[in-house]
């Protein structure tokens, strides 16, 4: 297979924002209200929430079994402005390890303050977590079962300092 040619893929992308994207004064309003929560698979839910609760310090707001799967556990994360990240547990199944495959999770983009976002950087340091900077307000890290994070130090609706939302 063959690499693809770059200005090819940058008409392509211009074609699809010149139909789609709309200057917020004229875009039309969204049917959602929000991302309520976001849902992973966990092998192993004291690490999980020792890792996000402990070390990211997201509040733990429920843990109760899955509805659809008995002796599965559900549970819940506080993430900010309403939204929630959430994870299930399968015991019993071989789920296999984290894969990033199309259609899949590539990475979930969480908003902190600044100083907040400092903080963590040195908890995930002294966790000796590894992890990606970019752009000195991004950092890029992996949970224990191999989801990728992004903890954003811009506004929500920002990155790198311009308007995406």
């Amino acid at each position: 297979m063959s690499a693809p040619d770059l200005h090819d893929l940058a008409r392509h992308r211009a074609a699809i924002g010149e139909q789609h994207l709309h200057a917020r004064s004229t875009r039309p309003p969204t049917t959602a209200r929000g991302l309520h929560h976001v849902a992973l698979v966990a092998s192993d839910v004291r690490q999980t929430i020792d890792f996000y609760a402990g070390l990211l310090e997201f509040p733990l707001t429920e843990i109760i079994e899955n509805r659809d799967f008995p002796g599965s556990t559900h549970f819940f994360f506080d993430v900010g402005n309403g939204s929630l990240l959430a994870f299930f547990d399968f015991p019993g199944l071989d789920v296999g390890p984290y894969a990033e495959v199309l259609g899949g999770l590539h990475h979930i983009a969480i908003s902190v303050e600044p100083q907040m976002w400092r903080r963590l950087k040195d908890k995930l340091d002294a966790a000796g977590v590894d992890y990606l900077l970019e752009s000195e307000v991004s950092i890029y890290f992996r949970d224990p079962d191999g989801a990728r994070l992004e903890l954003l130090a811009d506004l929500l609706g920002e990155m790198y300092g311009n308007e995406v939302g």
